[in-house]
């Protein structure tokens, strides 16, 4: 871009802000809790996480979105391991310990770290044995419908279906599908009102991934009835399915 073009390009971007900024902000000017190493969260048998369940623990369950949908613990919320430093910000609170559900903890250091980065000192620890611990002990266990892009468009016309796009306004801008209702990931829990409860919600983004998230949020508030669709608007596109643009 040229000098014009760019300081144009800056004026009209829209930044997102997510709500952790605030804790970066207190702990840049007050100076963050010392710590005197990266802390080794512990596994937890399923007796200790329903007792941190019963303390207001925020399950964070770092899988993909195939695996959560497959089978996950109620109320938890789904964000992919690489994904935690651009979104898990928007949705923990900095006071309820956080238990993390994954498959084999091989990523345990990298994702303490993540956390610890963003402020969350409050990690209790990961399920021993991975997910399947949990229903293999015959505990309650959700799954999340998934369709295909092919799917979505068969249902496309369908009065009872509410299409949800949560990528960013500038991924929005770039063409989106017939119907769909917009509101970005990181504002989906604040604006759950605009979501109607009596519809199948079919949540898409750019691969999936963030829409599980969005998925998993509207179940941990109740929606019934809620879709990820795999493969999102990349599937869409490759399908060379039509895009709506304003």
């Amino acid at each position: 871009m040229g000098r014009e073009e760019f300081i144009q390009h800056k004026i009209n971007e829209k930044l997102y802000t997510p709500p952790y900024f605030k804790k970066m902000e207190q702990y840049n000017k007050e100076g963050a809790p010392i710590l005197c190493r990266l802390p080794s969260p512990p596994p937890l048998s399923i007796e200790e996480i329903k007792d941190y369940i019963e303390k207001n623990a925020q399950i964070l369950d770092i899988r993909g979105p195939t695996s959560f949908a497959g089978g996950y613990m109620p109320n938890s919320l789904n964000i992919w391991s690489e994904g935690l430093p651009a979104f898990v910000g928007w949705f923990l609170n900095y006071q309820d310990p956080i238990i993390i559900i994954d498959e084999n903890h091989k990523k345990m250091e990298k994702i303490t770290r993540y956390l610890i980065r963003l402020g969350y000192d409050n990690i209790a620890g990961y399920i021993a044995g991975g997910f399947s611990t949990w229903f293999k002990a015959a505990e309650k266990t959700n799954t999340l419908n998934i369709w295909t892009v092919q799917t979505l468009k068969e249902h496309l016309d369908d009065d009872c279906i509410f299409i949800l796009d949560v990528r960013k306004t500038s991924e929005w801008n770039s063409g989106y599908i017939k119907g769909t209702h917009h509101i970005y990931l990181g504002h989906l829990k604040n604006r759950l009102g605009e979501v109607p409860r009596d519809k199948k919600v079919v949540v898409y983004c750019g691969t999936g991934f963030r829409a599980s998230v969005g998925a998993s949020i509207l179940k941990m508030n109740g929606y019934k009835d809620v879709t990820n669709v795999l493969g999102s608007m990349m599937a869409w596109r490759k399908a060379g399915y039509p895009l709506v643009k304003d």
